[in-house]
């Protein structure tokens, strides 16, 4: 598949997504975004157009473990639950980005709920 519709057909999916999804103030919205070597993960108010909180695979804490990238990327789900609670969010809708709910979004998900978070 060619690397431009692959990249249009993602982007479709995504507005699909947030067409039917979106954060208020009292249930933000858990982005992720996946690059090739990284994971990024925010809870954004979109009521407001804030980003709350936000964590990566590339913060000094997760960048410095030795593991691979699925692990770093429960690392991520992680690091982002812990900051919602400082924030004291307990509730987030969980918004995939147009990736499949599998490999290292599946781990981010996993890593945000054994924080605490609902979604």
């Amino acid at each position: 598949m060619n690397a431009k519709v692959k990249s249009r057909r993602r982007q479709n999916i995504r507005y699909r997504i947030r067409r039917k999804i979106s954060g208020v103030t009292g249930k933000p919205r858990l982005s992720v975004f996946r690059s090739n070597a990284d994971i990024y993960a925010q809870i954004i108010d979109d009521t407001n157009g804030v980003t709350l909180a936000a964590a990566s695979s590339r913060d000094k804490d997760i960048a410095a473990q030795k593991t691979n990238k699925t692990e770093k990327s429960k690392l991520v789900g992680a690091a982002i639950a812990r900051k919602a609670s400082e924030l004291g969010i307990q509730q987030v809708v969980f918004d995939r980005g147009g990736y499949l709910y599998h490999g290292r979004v599946k781990a981010v998900g996993d890593g945000a709920r054994e924080g605490g978070l609902q979604f």
